[in-house]
């Protein structure tokens, strides 16, 4: 999963800077045992004079049939560079 959600911001938003983290580990005990709990940090040019909505949006876009597909939760930082 990881690096299907990797190759989707790749290709969907050329990220100078991507990290994608399972954190499924810090949600032990939820539904699913914490599967599918993520963190994206992505530095992109393509979110240039976007607000913080929008980059979040431009993310899920970029990963929208795997929500529910194999990522349950996602957290974000997108910046623009």
């Amino acid at each position: 999963m990881l690096e299907q959600i990797r190759q989707r911001l790749t290709q969907a938003l050329t990220p100078t800077e991507l990290e994608v983290v399972d954190e499924g580990h810090l949600h032990a005990g939820h539904a699913g045992e914490g599967k599918g709990h993520f963190h994206v940090r992505i530095v992109s040019a393509a979110f240039a004079g976007q607000l913080p909505i929008r980059r979040h949006r431009m993310v899920y876009a970029a990963v929208d049939d795997l929500m529910d597909n194999g990522i349950h939760a996602l957290s974000i930082d997108a910046e623009d560079k």
